[in-house]
């Protein structure tokens, strides 16, 4: 073991030590507070966190005092007590004032916290230009404190403000710049959590507009950062081949030199030791690709996975806080049913190979059922055919309600006056069958076909359509051991075929 790894075990087990002894300083009274406060009982935590700031502020340890009286001020004006919570803050402002011993950065680093506070507090009271006041006295207290934590803080609560406040374009720009920032030094999980944050305040305060937003730059970003991480996997395969090939570059020179000192066997030595070489070469190439490749597979199935999952308890969590929200109001509704789509979408891709139930059904029966379900939805004078003979199928029938069902709405939808709308059943041999729904609207241009099928292929107006349905029904399809697609030999209109195993 050589003096470097020695060196970089020593100092992990320093660190560690460290962080132990950071922790066990947190005085009792703060334990008290956080229990408390974990019980969720606001005033006996509250009472534990002053009383924890004064006993750190009597021991000289006033920035451990600040964060302690900043939470107690959140708790405050939590129950909407702002008069005891300003109170406070001007208790702690003239404490740093008196306190000449610290350092004017960690004195800077401390006035940021309580100007925070009353930033939020005034955020919370809807004043916005109040709330704008404290941010500029923030910026002041963020370039004099130097620290790089405490900037990105700043550019965080300013995109808050913002967001809050209706202002999205400048909220977009601030939130990109942080971003941008953390991505670039390699900081991913700092940037996941300050969105995930950004996303739980939106929740929190009802602001359905802020969580909107943030979901969507956050999706977003998530994409872009597995490129990235996925390109950093790739970089250091390369610079391991690369270190590879030079270690044996260095060995074939070794044994070159040795080879001039054996003359009597340097023919037959060198002739040995190249074919070794190219072997050992060619063979660790094979191999190294066949890993990375192997990584590459593996790693796009793990975040495929983990992506699909993310947006189920995104979705999850989002229901219960928009179902508190006015859903006669179109945003809303189109976050409800955006908010579904997402949980029915996740629930489709996380279920893998698990069997559908079957039953008999009575077809033409069936679809006429469907069909008479849309003749309040066309436009005038379209007309409404049914070509299914008298027979039973064995069908998953809520999977495929649901995909004729949408496929018909669309049609209703799409299909001008005077045309024609046409559900057909066909039998292609003893265990296959298909749906054909066929409409007399404005065919589906081919360089768009692949994409309909696709999630989250383009940001829209989600009260114009959030663009899932037609994965969704995919997902059905291909659950049913069968697959849904357009018929691109169909010029009249559209026709989507929906192809089936029975």
């Amino acid at each position: 073991m050589n003096n470097k790894v020695v060196s970089l075990i020593f100092s992990f087990l320093f660190c560690c030590i460290l962080a132990f002894a950071q922790e066990s300083q947190q005085s009792s009274l703060q334990q008290r507070a956080e229990a408390e406060g974990a019980k969720g009982n606001v005033a006996a935590a509250r009472f534990n966190y002053i009383r924890a700031y004064e006993d750190y502020a009597a021991k000289g340890q006033l920035r451990k005092g600040v964060e302690c009286a900043v939470k107690a001020t959140a708790l405050y004006y939590r129950e909407n007590l702002y008069k005891e919570a300003f109170d406070l803050l001007r208790r702690v402002d003239q404490n740093i004032y008196s306190a000449k011993q610290e350092s004017s950065s960690n004195r800077a680093a401390m006035y940021y916290l309580t100007i925070k506070e009353r930033m939020l507090m005034y955020m919370k009271l809807r004043k916005p230009a109040s709330a704008l006041d404290q941010l500029k006295g923030m910026e002041v207290q963020a370039s004099s404190a130097n620290d790089d934590e405490i900037s990105n803080d700043l550019l965080y609560n300013k995109a808050v403000y913002y967001y809050t406040f209706g202002q999205n374009a400048q909220g977009n720009a601030v939130f990109k710049e942080m971003a941008t920032k953390l991505t670039a030094s390699k900081e991913y999980d700092k940037v996941d959590e300050v969105y995930q944050t950004l996303i739980a305040n939106g929740r929190r305060s009802n602001n359905a507009s802020l969580v909107a937003q943030s979901y969507k730059s956050y999706i977003a970003w998530k994409d872009s950062v597995s490129a990235l991480k996925s390109a950093d996997e790739i970089g250091a395969l390369k610079q391991q081949i690369a270190d590879n090939e030079a270690a044996i570059a260095d060995r074939d020179s070794s044994l070159t030199t040795r080879k001039a000192i054996i003359i009597g066997l340097g023919i037959l030595t060198a002739a040995l030791i190249a074919a070794l070489v190219l072997g050992a070469i060619v063979l660790l190439r094979y191999i190294l690709l066949t890993r990375k490749q192997k990584k590459t597979i593996r790693l796009a199935n793990e975040n495929n996975a983990l992506k699909a999952k993310f947006i189920s308890n995104i979705s999850a969590q989002l229901a219960p806080t928009l179902q508190k929200l006015d859903s006669r109001i179109p945003e809303v509704k189109a976050l409800l049913d955006f908010s579904d789509h997402i949980q029915v979408l996740s629930e489709l891709e996380n279920s893998g190979d698990t069997a559908v139930e079957m039953e008999e059904v009575q077809v033409q029966q069936f679809c006429e059922s469907l069909m008479d379900s849309i003749r309040g939805k066309v436009k005038h004078d379209v007309k409404l055919n049914v070509n299914v003979p008298k027979m039973s199928a064995m069908l998953n029938k809520e999977y495929v309600s649901h995909i004729l069902t949408h496929l018909l709405d669309n049609a209703a939808e799409y299909t001008p006056e005077g045309g024609k709308i046409t559900l057909d059943f066909k039998k292609r041999s003893a265990h296959s069958h298909q749906f054909l729904v066929t409409d007399t609207g404005e065919s589906i241009p081919e360089e768009k076909r692949e994409d309909v099928f696709k999630p989250f292929v383009e940001i829209r107006d989600l009260t114009k359509g959030d663009g899932l349905g037609l994965p969704i029904c995919k997902q059905m399809a291909l659950k049913m051991n069968g697959d849904l697609d357009i018929d691109g030999a169909y010029v009249k209109g559209t026709r989507f075929v929906l192809n089936l195993q029975s």
